[in-house]
């Protein structure tokens, strides 16, 4: 499971790097993990501080630092 989460964080950092800054639901569309993965996945990358976490409003947008 540890391998799948780090491939995963992989493809999330990647994806936010070609796109610019997204959300969640958007990232899991082009990544294709399942939400639980993908949470993981997010929080490996913030622990690690490769992401800028923005809120406006009601929506979470995730880009790459």
């Amino acid at each position: 499971m540890i391998y799948e989460i780090g491939e995963t964080a992989g493809k999330v950092w990647q994806v936010l790097n070609d796109n610019g800054e997204s959300t969640l639901a958007k990232v899991k569309k082009q990544v294709g993990a399942s939400t639980e993965v993908l949470h993981q996945a997010i929080g490996w990358l913030a622990r690690e501080d490769k992401l800028n976490i923005s809120k406006k409003g009601s929506s979470v947008k995730f880009s790459v630092k």
